[in-house]
């Protein structure tokens, strides 16, 4: 399995820290302060590559809202295969969304090879 740590306050050359955001791109608080702080996140672009970090919206409403951002993440991680995606666990901090919610967006990633989930959302990917 490709496991994204849940503690992640470096990043190698081409590692890209996947954390989830608002539309708005006001990364105030949780994994999207750190991405701001530390890995290149635009105040006020909440939606996709910025730096090292790749920001996937979470607090716009329920979890369908979120899907289309997710299936657009994969996507560009497919096109861009010289990159790692360390995925944090979105939407399951500040946002409220469970694990059990949001996981399993993520099942079209099993088979992307520069994605790396955190352990917990491969738990409920593997129930």
């Amino acid at each position: 399995m490709r496991i994204a740590s849940d503690r992640i306050d470096t990043l190698r050359p081409g590692e890209i820290f996947v954390f989830g955001s608002n539309l708005a791109g006001m990364h105030g608080g949780g994994a999207a302060r750190l991405a701001w702080q530390k890995f290149g996140a635009v105040w006020g672009q909440g939606v996709g590559l910025q730096g090292q970090s790749y920001a996937i919206p979470t607090m716009q409403g329920g979890v369908e809202t979120i899907r289309p951002y997710v299936e657009e993440f994969i996507g560009f991680a497919k096109q861009h295969p010289q990159l790692r995606f360390l995925v944090t666990e979105i939407g399951c901090g500040i946002a409220g969304f469970t694990l059990r919610e949001i996981a399993p967006l993520f099942e079209p990633a099993r088979e992307v090879e520069n994605i790396f989930l955190p352990e917990r959302f491969w738990q409920v990917l593997n129930l």
